[in-house]
């Protein structure tokens, strides 16, 4: 069985470590203590639970077969005449798209704004840390 400590399991909700203990205090999120006394939390119960947040779409997303959501700002945008591109930082993660000059414009993207990056793709690496 695979356990958690609260700031672990913070880094891989892209939370703060506060918000987690909340959650646990309101009883939304079950933890017990270990023999020293310090939280932990069930892997299948963290992962219920990630999965649970990441089912409660953001508001005013429509419909769509993406379901790869990661919410961010904007870090860099560097066009050309045509393309661009657009860096995101979404926690500890960075993304960078590559799309029209035209599409940025439109989008008003611009150093500092919010933009969730919407992924979906046929191939995906996945990879487990020891």
């Amino acid at each position: 069985m695979t356990t958690y400590r609260i700031g672990v399991a913070a880094e891989l909700l892209g939370v703060s470590v506060d918000t987690v203990r909340r959650w646990i205090d309101a009883g939304r999120l079950a933890a017990t203590r270990d023999g020293t006394g310090h939280r932990e939390i069930d892997g299948a119960d963290l992962a219920a639970f990630a999965r649970a947040l990441a089912d409660d779409p953001d508001d005013g997303v429509g419909r769509s077969s993406a379901r790869n959501r990661m919410r961010g700002i904007v870090t860099a945008v560097t066009r050309d005449t045509v393309m661009a591109q657009v860096d995101i930082q979404a926690g500890p993660f960075r993304i960078v798209s590559l799309m029209s000059r035209e599409a940025v414009d439109q989008l008003g993207l611009t150093v500092g704004a919010p933009a969730t990056a919407v992924i979906k793709s046929t191939n995906v690496v996945v990879e487990r840390s020891n």
